[in-house]
């Protein structure tokens, strides 16, 4: 009798293996879908700061234009299109636009399209200065 029992166990070990090698996959899989994850979230939160650099590049020119009432702003939408600093892919800027009811409060409102966004979903990034 001694060796039916030895007979019944033989395999255990193997499969026991192969489960525990089945839940370290898993959780490899996970931390790489977690890295994935981190990567778009990193580039997503570089688009927004190059956004914000790019909105405080304008409003510096229209601080250096206080007087006027038009602002040309065709030097940061060839940056932001043409790549450097201030490169977000599909940028489009718009205004300064006057707020409606002021005399010295403009919008500028950046929007872009990031390529690691498959759903083609569209980031805006809009800011409100008053020219004193």
């Amino acid at each position: 009798m001694p060796g039916a029992q030895k007979s019944a166990q033989a395999g255990v070990a193997l499969v026991e293996a192969l489960i525990s090698t089945l839940i370290f996959s898993f959780g490899v899989l996970g931390l790489v879908g977690l890295e994935a994850s981190a990567i778009n979230f990193s580039v997503d939160a570089e688009d927004r700061s190059r956004a914000t650099l790019l909105a405080n590049d304008i409003v510096s020119t229209m601080w250096l234009n206080l007087g006027s009432t038009t602002f040309d702003v065709s030097a940061q939408r060839t940056a932001c299109a043409s790549g450097g600093e201030f490169y977000l892919p599909s940028c489009h800027i718009t205004g300064p636009t006057l707020v409606t009811g002021t005399t010295n409060t403009y919008t500028i409102t950046i929007t872009w399209v990031p390529v690691q966004d498959k759903s083609g979903a569209t980031r805006t990034l809009t800011t409100q200065v008053t020219l004193t």
